[in-house]
C-alpha cells in the first residue's frame, strides 16, 4: 500500500512538472514496465526526501511509569503515520519473562511517545493494529464492588490462598492463559456448577496523553486526556482519538487485560502483559474535548471523569454532546437527524464503574441515504 501511494505521488508530481525526469520515466506503460527498478528508486528517494516513509519503532520500556507526565524520558519520537511495536507489563509491573519494571503496583504505563508536530488543539489517532497475549499467566480480583451492604456480607467469597499471586495478597486469583486458543481459566477449579473458562479478548486498560496539569495525574483516574479508561473496546482493530494538550502529546499505553467485562465490576480485568502494535496519525486543529473511539461497526464518544466522581447524568450529557458534535460537524448530519439517531440507535456502555461512559452509534445508520 505504501508503494502505491508513493507511485500516485510521483504521477502527481509528473503531471505538475511535465518536463521533469519523473515524467520521462512514467510517460508510457512500456517505460513503466521497463524501468521498474528506476521507478522505485525515484519514488522512494523522493518520499524519503520529504519525510513520507513511515518508520517502525521497536520500543520496550526498561522502566514503566505511573503518571501521565511530560517529565518521563521519551521512548521514541514519532512522525504522523509511524508505527510502534512494543510490550506492556501487568498491573504489578511484571513483563512476559517475570521481570519487574516498577517498584509499586498499579497500572504501569509504556511510553511516553512524542508525536512530532502535535500541538494543543490537535488530536492524535492511535490505531491499535495488534493487541495480543504474550504469556500464559494472569490474575484477577474476584469480588464485585458495587453491592448493597447486605449482599456484600451475605455473598462474600472466601479469601484465596495467600501469596498465590503477590506476597500477602488473598484478594487475587491466578489464571492460566492459552495463547494459541485464546482462552483464560482459573489456575484451579473454583466451581462445581460452572465451567469458568472464558474467551480472551485482550484490551488496554490505559491509553492517554499528558494533560499538561500539575501534578500530573496518575494511571488510576481517567479524564478528557484518556487515562485509565478500562473500556473493553480499546482493543485490536480500534482507533482511539485523543485530544492534544501539550506539544508532542506524550502518548502512553498500558494496563493490559486478557479479558474484562463492562464496568470492570470486580476492580480489575484478568491482568497480564501484552504485545502491542499501533500507528499514530496526527489530526491538526481537531479541537476534541473528550476521547473518541472508532471501529468497523461504531462511532464511540467517551465521557471520563473518574477523579471528580460526577453524577451519571453529567457523563451522559458529556458523551451525548460530543456525539452530536461529531455527527453534525464531521458527518454533515442535520441536528434533527443527529438527535433522532442518538434517540433511537444509540447504545450506551458503562465502560468503568469509576466514572467512564460510552455512547455508540452504528455506522450502518450513517450509510442509509435519504430517499428522494
Amino acid at each position: 500500500m505504501q508503494e502505491l501511494s508513493f507511485v500516485f505521488l510521483a504521477n502527481t508530481v509528473s503531471k505538475s512538472f511535465p518536463t521533469s525526469p519523473v515524467h520521462d520515466v512514467w510517460r508510457s506503460r512500456a517505460a513503466w514496465r521497463e524501468n521498474g527498478r528506476m521507478r522505485r528508486l525515484v519514488v522512494l528517494g523522493f518520499a524519503t526526501a520529504i519525510g513520507l516513509i513511515a518508520a517502525d519503532h521497536r520500543v520496550v520500556n526498561e522502566v514503566n511509569y505511573h503518571t501521565f507526565s511530560t517529565e518521563h524520558p521519551i521512548q521514541a519520537r514519532l512522525r504522523s503515520g509511524d508505527r510502534v511495536i512494543t510490550k506492556t507489563v501487568d498491573s504489578a509491573g511484571f513483563d512476559l519473562h517475570g521481570v519487574r519494571h516498577t517498584k509499586t503496583h498499579g497500572n504501569p504505563l509504556t511510553g511516553p511517545f512524542f508525536i512530532e508536530g502535535a500541538e494543543p488543539g490537535d488530536a492524535i489517532a492511535v490505531h491499535l493494529e495488534r493487541v495480543r497475549l504474550n504469556r500464559t499467566t494472569g490474575y484477577t480480583a474476584f469480588q464485585v464492588g458495587a453491592l448493597t451492604p447486605g449482599a456484600k456480607t451475605k455473598y462474600a467469597p472466601p479469601p484465596y490462598e495467600e501469596g498465590a499471586v503477590l506476597p500477602g495478597r488473598t484478594d487475587l486469583i491466578p489464571f492460566v492463559l492459552d495463547v494459541k486458543t485464546g482462552s483464560a481459566r482459573p489456575k484451579r477449579p473454583l466451581s462445581k456448577r460452572l465451567d469458568l473458562q472464558f474467551r480472551a479478548v485482550p484490551m488496554l486498560g490505559c491509553i492517554g496523553v499528558a494533560p499538561g496539569m500539575e501534578p500530573a495525574p496518575t494511571s488510576g483516574p481517567a479524564g478528557s486526556y484518556g487515562g485509565n479508561l478500562d473500556y473493553k473496546e480499546v482493543r485490536e482493530g480500534t482507533t482511539v482519538l485523543l485530544p492534544v494538550f501539550v506539544p508532542g502529546a506524550f502518548l502512553f499505553v498500558g494496563d493490559g487485560h486478557a479479558l474484562q467485562g463492562d464496568g470492570e465490576a470486580v476492580g480489575s480485568g484478568i491482568e497480564t502483559s501484552l504485545d502491542v502494535q499501533f500507528t499514530v496519525t496526527l489530526r491538526k486543529n481537531a479541537r476534541l474535548t473528550n476521547p473518541r473511539l472508532e471501529n468497523s461497526e461504531f462511532l464511540i464518544s467517551l465521557a471520563a471523569r473518574t477523579s471528580s466522581q460526577p453524577a451519571w447524568n453529567e457523563l451522559f450529557a458529556l458523551a451525548n454532546s460530543d456525539m452530536l458534535r461529531w455527527l453534525v460537524e464531521e458527518y454533515d448530519v442535520e441536528p434533527v437527524a443527529a438527535h433522532l439517531l442518538i434517540g433511537h440507535e444509540a447504545k450506551y456502555d458503562v465502560a468503568a464503574l469509576s466514572g467512564v461512559l460510552a455512547v455508540r452509534i452504528p455506522k450502518r445508520a450513517l450509510s442509509r441515504k435519504a430517499q428522494p
